[in-house]
């Protein structure tokens, strides 16, 4: 099935490509949660390589998050807080060039699949790879007992040359989603742009919600966190895009909002400072900035509000320091 994003002109399959979509392609797999500067050196080299060889540059991908599904299985497995969103990572991989991606449901039969299967069934066959570049921690196949070993003893086999990218340190330190996410749980956004390559950010259709932002004096919009765990809470100085042909400053509560609700499920609500109008079904972009603090529990609606206003007086501190300097 092909599925169509609104913002995406890449192709994207919600499983293998139907037989008379299939065409040969330079194949690189993975998670890619966050498509930080390691994936996208990866990528680099994955396009170069299809140019060079007249191929299509294909990304394989896996929803929900391998380690998210056997966590939901085996108590024992702990599943990575998430980066980025499905619609983020997509947007991600077509930044940086990518002309197609297949997005494979990770199930009980993909878990499955014996690795020489995986190599038959999915590589060779139902992506046509005539090149495959891996990541040097890849792992594959039921057990994960696929590497870059078998890979190269079936290449002959499949006809698909196989080439290692090496690892993408910053600072001597390895640049991976791992990384990622411990920068993210820190609220160290500073190490988390150097390691993306970019300010995290996260986009989204605003949504209706309880409407009480609105009947404190603070309206928000609100995005879905469609996964359970993202990797990044608390309350922080934002850039809002997607509004006014402009980026607007802001201020956002990304959690389980625990001032009014008990056991909520996580949301990004964001207050555009300054600025009034209906966004329900728009599709913004929300870019962090500066962390400010935890989220936390207020005794009174009143100590609420005061509290949001002293959020917002910090962003507008921010945003005015920021133009001081000259940083933009």
């Amino acid at each position: 099935m092909i599925q169509r994003f609104a913002s995406l002109r890449m192709l994207v399959f919600r499983s293998l490509p139907p037989r008379d979509a299939r065409r040969p392609c330079a194949l690189t797999i993975g998670s890619f949660d966050g498509v930080h500067r390691g994936h996208q050196a990866l990528i680099a080299r994955l396009l170069a390589t299809a140019r060079d060889h007249g191929l299509l540059g294909c990304v394989l991908t896996f929803e929900p998050h391998p380690r998210e599904f056997f966590a939901r299985r085996r108590p024992s497995v702990d599943a990575p807080a998430r980066i980025a969103t499905l619609r983020d990572k997509l947007l991600a991989l077509e930044s940086c060039g990518v002309e197609r991606v297949c997005v494979a449901h990770f199930n009980d039969r993909l878990a499955a699949m014996p690795a020489e299967a995986f190599v038959r069934r999915v590589i060779a066959d139902g992506l046509l790879a005539r090149h495959l570049l891996i990541g040097d921690d890849f792992r594959f196949g039921a057990q994960r007992t696929g590497d870059f070993a078998l890979l190269e003893r079936l290449a002959p086999e499949h006809g698909y040359s196989l080439e290692r990218m090496p690892t993408v340190a910053d600072d001597g330190v390895r640049v991976s989603s791992s990384a990622v996410r411990e920068a993210l749980a820190a609220g160290d956004l500073d190490r988390v742009r150097r390691l993306l390559g970019r300010p995290y950010a996260i986009s989204g259709h605003v949504v209706h919600g309880r409407k009480l932002g609105r009947t404190l004096g603070f309206p928000t919009l609100n995005l879905r966190v469609p996964h359970g765990r993202p990797a990044l809470g608390g309350v922080f100085v934002v850039r809002v895009h997607g509004l006014d042909g402009r980026p607007l400053p802001g201020v956002a509560s990304l959690g389980t909002r625990p001032a009014v609700e008990r056991d909520g499920a996580p949301l990004l609500e964001t207050h555009v400072i300054d600025w009034r109008g209906d966004a329900y079904g728009r599709l913004i972009r929300v870019e962090f900035l500066h962390r400010l603090r935890d989220e936390a529990h207020y005794d009174s609606l009143d100590a609420l509000v005061a509290q949001i206003a002293r959020d917002a007086d910090a962003a507008r501190a921010h945003f005015a320091a920021v133009a001081t300097s000259g940083r933009g």
